[in-house]
């Protein structure tokens, strides 16, 4: 890999995580988490996360506001809702 590519590559990283720059930490730990597991639940990102589940609960609606991740319902439990990093 050129040093070309090497920046270019290091750019679409940090223009991969523009939107969530601003955002509170938690947000920021939920996304990297999020990064790093393909789809989690709330309760499953708040134990990963060692946060409550209400900060869970805003850093996921923080995260969808930004349309940083898709939220779609488990099919093993309709109450669950299952969460992917979009970015």
């Amino acid at each position: 890999m050129s040093t070309t590519d090497a920046v270019a590559a290091e750019e679409n990283v940090a223009d991969r995580w523009s939107a969530v720059r601003d955002l509170p930490p938690s947000a920021k730990l939920v996304a990297k988490v999020l990064d790093y597991n393909e789809t989690l639940t709330q309760s499953e990102l708040a134990e990963e996360t060692l946060l409550p589940p209400r900060t869970v609960r805003y850093a996921l609606s923080r995260l969808e506001d930004e349309g940083v991740i898709d939220a779609r319902f488990s099919f093993t439990d309709a109450r669950k809702r299952l969460y992917t990093l979009s970015v």
